[in-house]
């Protein structure tokens, strides 16, 4: 697996392992020791970044996601970078299946769920430490002080910061230099496209998640798939939805033509893609599945020439696309 570097210096696996999915968002957490298994395969073939955060989970247990990763990661803890975050939870007594967020970013809030989240990963650091939402309560420079505070006692040695706009990341990045932006990005969620300027001249890098659209750009999810599992997130998503589907029919055949042509899978194509578009991107697709897990890490060894690349992105332009799934509100 070949690796990319994230800000100055926090290099990791070209392809990371979004592990949310496993405990939150998709249904019922998986089996642990199934999950377990999974994450020790990712290792053994390159993947050396793992991303989770301290509210992945569920009501009965709002941390289980960074419990997992403390189990599956301690035997490789000295070969991978771990993320998490902080600064969210959620409103779990909301009808909603996307439960709305509860923001919370006060210092004291920060140092409790460092403390957190270091107990549960079995970890005496974290590699990189993403405020989860913007709090508008909390000026981004007194977040960035307060982690400032936490690489210089040694609690985390990065940091970032998660589905931010410019303004935001620039009054951070003065305060502390910013690693990392975890932002949506896919096919399908290229709105922060125009933030490749500013990363570059900041020297930020580009963690994408849902890089493909909670896994529609697979192309495995045909018209009338039904989400009937409590908690499952892409029951309410558009581009799931009968009408999600019948848009994005253009782009599944897209998706398909270039994967034959590439002796390659869908899935393949949508991460590759991205992989050409910038240097400093990295995206974090998730699953539960090793077959899924194999592929996706695959999909680092696909190239597009530069010809290919712009002549992908002009039939993407000019591609009908359903709304794609935008993120869960925030709790005023």
């Amino acid at each position: 697996m070949k690796k990319r570097m994230l800000g100055k210096d926090l290099e990791v696996s070209a392809i990371g392992l979004g592990c949310m999915g496993m405990s939150h968002a998709y249904g019922a957490p998986s089996d642990r020791k199934e999950m377990t298994e999974l994450i020790a395969r990712a290792v053994e073939l390159g993947c050396t970044f793992f991303d989770t955060a301290e509210s992945y989970g569920t009501e009965e247990n709002p941390h289980d996601n960074e419990e997992l990763l403390g189990i599956a990661l301690k035997p490789y803890r000295s070969k991978v970078k771990i993320a998490t975050k902080f600064g969210i939870s959620f409103d779990w007594d909301a009808p909603s299946v996307n439960k709305p967020l509860i923001v919370d970013s006060c210092p004291e809030t920060i140092r409790k769920s460092v403390e957190g989240s270091l107990k549960r990963l079995q970890t005496d650091h974290i590699d990189l430490y993403y405020q989860h939402r913007v709090d508008p309560k909390i000026p981004i420079e007194e977040v960035a002080g307060t982690v400032k505070d936490l690489i210089d006692e040694g609690k985390i040695t990065h940091w970032g910061l998660s589905e931010v706009d410019e303004e935001t990341l620039r009054r951070a990045h003065k305060v502390c230099p910013v690693t990392a932006i975890q932002n949506r990005y896919s096919m399908m969620a290229r709105w922060y496209e125009s933030l490749f300027p500013v990363l570059e001249e900041l020297g930020v890098g580009f963690v994408a998640f849902s890089p493909l659209a909670n896994g529609f750009l697979t192309a495995a999810y045909k018209k009338g798939t039904a989400f009937t599992e409590k908690g499952d997130y892409r029951s309410v998503m558009a581009q799931f939805s009968s009408e999600g589907q019948a848009e994005n029919a253009g782009l599944v055949a897209l998706l398909e033509k270039i994967a034959r042509e590439k002796n390659a899978t869908p899935a393949q194509v949508s991460l590759a893609w991205m992989l050409e578009k910038k240097p400093y991107i990295v995206p974090i697709p998730g699953t539960r599945k090793c077959s899924r897990l194999e592929e996706n890490l695959g999909a680092a060894a696909l190239r597009f020439t530069p010809e290919e690349l712009a002549s992908l992105d002009g039939e993407l332009r000019h591609t009908k696309m359903s709304a794609v799934f935008g993120g869960t509100a925030i709790k005023k």
